[in-house]
């Protein structure tokens, strides 16, 4: 991701102008930068603290040979380096598309022909590295570089001669345990058979959206490693046995790059042809991005925190549309959280642009209340149970004026489109917005649009195909990988009653051709009533449903296939009678294994097939049972699994069993249950509806607290913001001093 340079980044480094930060870590910063002849490259540093030490230079001018190696074919090309300097810098091209990890999140796991052209070229890659005798040592999906042309491998930090350990001591990385071979667990020899054994879970990673060994604490990921069988759930059948003997904890056992490069793929067609359609836009969007980046660099902290933080209206612009970044921690892996969408079909098509005119907010307030506080803005809305949505550089929402977007960094509006105002028109990937509007070849019947980030106009992206009765009716459930998923109402304006409800339907469409797919028959439903929200998120091959239950006041769960539409399960979730709460947009907590749910009890079911992998909250003294909800709304990340408890508030569970970790201190006497907790570095953010608490998830204290607390809120995770709407206000509270 693109981020603003801060006040002591330097403005150049040998002949490179500095643009934006592209990342920090422990060894150094990673710069976009460009050269005096206009050519774009990521620019590596070393810290200075670490640049006097003499291993350290040695292993980054290590990396600087590795990368050399690998060349520009399956790596990022070098194109100026000068280990020797004061402060060690790495020029390389900069790799226009997504890490591997930001493209499963985006697209889901790929589609088994794009794992195995993948798979095939990284093993390629692979055996040009192992022909110079060097092991990379630290392949993940975050070192994968996903383009048009092929993946490419980069980040050769710890990598070294196979056989030279002179490196590997006390304080020198030693890879990442949820992709480490066992060998290298154990602090063995890593050999090239232990990159292949990285590269077997970084495409079980692709194939599935989890690595082979799950997530959790270091500890936990080495044990598993080491000695439990990988999970490859959701692995496509041919290429089980392919991963499992490249998982075999027994390096001999395993194929070499050039044996597993032959069983994945035939080497015929480009590579870009076996790639989904949204990632290969996405590729094209971030190769436009990196073009219409304004240069911004952010001032020396002041005294006056809103000042320091907020551009003056003479201040430069801050971007356009910058890189891809997928907000949100409350959903793990591949479930993307549908904000939804409902469409009600009207004889009056709306304006394809937004209002230029009018502003629904006020002048931002000379000074904050709160320290912590960014910015905050008035608005006209009712709607203020609907989160809002972090959509690349901005914080988008529904308001009574229209749907809004305010630059997530400043909180100054971007545009307002006045003819997009119901919170339920509208859904969001984190990067894109699609709304359900009028138009096609059918007259009355609804089509998708986009609503373009930048201004808000909004563009049909393809009419729906002649099916036997347009959509007249429709609730927008997911878009992923070219294909439109919707609960809709096929029929005609005038239908009676009766048979409107019976006419619902499951879709899935193309985008690009507008055919449908494939349809299966769904209970009656009323759109647009809030009680009857759909809360959709898919995880793997599996598209999950949460609705009010037929009867009763319980939740009703399902999954559906994907492919073809087929309901794989369906289950109950009890609630009290005197429960009325409905899930909101973006709280359905999904990861690869379990779908959770917070009620009279945390529960987990399986994703695999309903049924229910845990329970939490028996015999808890803290919980009084006659209230009418006992747990909030959970979320989950890392797989740890964090909920409100009545009279208890926030705890984590393990997200395989339910068990305790850990509790907050003191106890929370009443946590706003409502409200998801969010997860940002150290933090959980929760509320008790009043203020908003930050509670250190190592020592289970608050570490600060902020008020007024917002009704929802949503992680803006690029401007590091949280942002909440709630009583016409929108706040934006910083998260960077952590």
């Amino acid at each position: 991701m693109l981020s603003p340079l801060t006040h002591h980044d330097p403005f150049a480094i040998a002949a490179y102008r500095l643009i934006a930060r592209l990342g920090s870590g422990g060894m150094g910063t990673v710069y976009l930068a460009r050269s005096h002849g206009g050519r774009t490259v990521a620019l590596k540093t070393m810290h200075a603290g670490i640049a006097s030490d003499p291993a350290s230079r040695t292993r980054f001018r290590l990396e600087t040979d590795a990368a050399r190696i690998i060349g520009g074919h399956h790596g990022a090309t070098v194109v100026d380096a000068d280990p020797l300097a004061e402060t060690p810098w790495l020029a390389t091209e900069y790799v226009l598309g997504p890490p591997l990890d930001d493209a499963v999140t985006l697209c889901g796991p790929l589609p088994e022909t794009s794992v195995r052209a993948l798979g095939a070229a990284l093993a390629a890659a692979l055996t040009q590295l192992h022909s110079s005798d060097v092991v990379h040592r630290d392949l993940k999906p975050s070192n994968v570089m996903v383009t048009a042309y092929g993946p490419k491998i980069i980040d050769f930090g710890i990598a070294r001669a196979a056989g030279d350990d002179r490196l590997t001591r006390t304080g020198a990385a030693a890879g990442t345990p949820a992709f480490m071979s066992p060998e290298q667990a154990t602090g063995q020899e890593h050999t090239p058979a232990g990159d292949l054994f990285a590269l077997a879970g970084v495409l079980t990673y692709a194939a599935t959206g989890h690595g082979p060994f799950g997530a959790g604490q270091a500890a936990d990921l080495l044990y598993r490693v080491r000695y439990a069988e990988p999970d490859l759930t959701g692995v496509p059948d041919a290429l089980v046995p392919i991963l499992t003997r490249c998982l075999s904890k027994d390096p001999g056992r395993r194929p070499t790059t050039l044996e597993l490069a032959a069983q994945l793929h035939d080497g015929q067609g480009e590579f870009a042809d076996h790639l989904p359609d949204t990632l290969l836009a996405e590729i094209v969007h971030r190769a436009s991005d990196v073009w219409l980046y304004k240069p911004h660099r952010l001032p020396t902290p002041g005294s006056d925190p809103y000042a320091a933080t907020v551009p003056s209206p003479t201040s430069p612009g801050m971007t356009r549309r910058k890189l891809l970044t997928i907000g949100g921690g409350s959903v793990l892996g591949t479930a993307t959280a549908a904000f939804g969408a409902w469409a009600w079909l009207n004889n009056d098509a709306p304006d394809t642009g937004p209002t230029a005119s009018g502003t629904p907010s006020s002048t931002p307030p000379p000074q904050t209340i709160d320290p912590r506080e960014a910015w905050r803005r008035t608005i006209k809305s009712e709607l203020t149970r609907v989160p809002p949505m972090a959509v690349a550089d901005s914080v988008v929402l529904p308001t009574d004026e229209g749907l809004l977007s305010l630059d997530a960094t400043s909180g100054k509006q971007r545009w307002l489109n006045k003819d997009l105002k119901q919170g339920w028109q509208l859904h969001s990937d984190g990067a894109r917005i699609y709304a359900l509007l009028p138009g096609g070849s059918h007259g009355h019947q609804l089509s998708p649009h986009s609503v373009n980030v930048t201004d808000g106009r909004t563009a049909p992206l393809t009419a729906f195909g002649k099916f036997d009765k347009p959509v007249q009716q429709a609730h927008l459930l997911d878009i992923a990988d070219g294909t439109l998923y919707l609960a809709a109402r096929k029929g005609t304006p005038g239908d009676p009653g009766p048979v409107q409800e019976k006419s619902w339907h499951v879709m899935a469409v193309s985008l690009s051709t507008g055919k449908e797919l494939w349809s299966t028959p769904l209970r009656s439903y009323r759109i647009g009533v809030l009680e009857e929200t759909i809360v959709s998120a898919r995880s793997g091959n599996r598209l999950v449903l949460c609705r009010k239950a037929a009867t009763g006041n319980a939740l009703e769960v399902s999954a559906r296939d994907v492919r073809t539409g087929a309901e794989l399960w369906k289950a109950t979730v009890a609630r009290n009678e005197t429960d009325t709460s409905v899930l909101l947009p973006g709280e359905l907590a999904v990861d690869g294994r379990h779908v959770y749910f917070g009620a009279n009890e945390a529960l987990a079911l399986r994703l695999s097939d309903g049924s229910v992998a845990w329970r939490f909250g028996k015999g808890r003294d803290s919980i009084v049972t006659a209230d009418a909800r006992a747990y909030g709304t959970p979320a989950v990340k890392d797989g740890v699994v964090y909920v409100t408890e009545f009279q208890g508030g926030l705890v984590g569970l393990d997200a395989s069993d339910g068990n305790l970790r850990w509790e907050e201190q003191p106890r929370n006497q009443f946590p706003a249950l409502r409200i998801p907790p969010v997860i940002h570095g150290a933090h959980v953010f929760s509320s008790d509806g009043t203020q908003l608490g930050a509670v250190n998830i190592t020592s289970y204290k608050k570490d600060w607290t902020f008020s007024p607390s917002p009704s929802s809120f949503v992680l803006h995770e690029r401007a590091a913001r949280l942002i909440g709407v709630g009583d016409d206000l929108v706040v934006a509270v910083r998260l960077d001093q952590d």
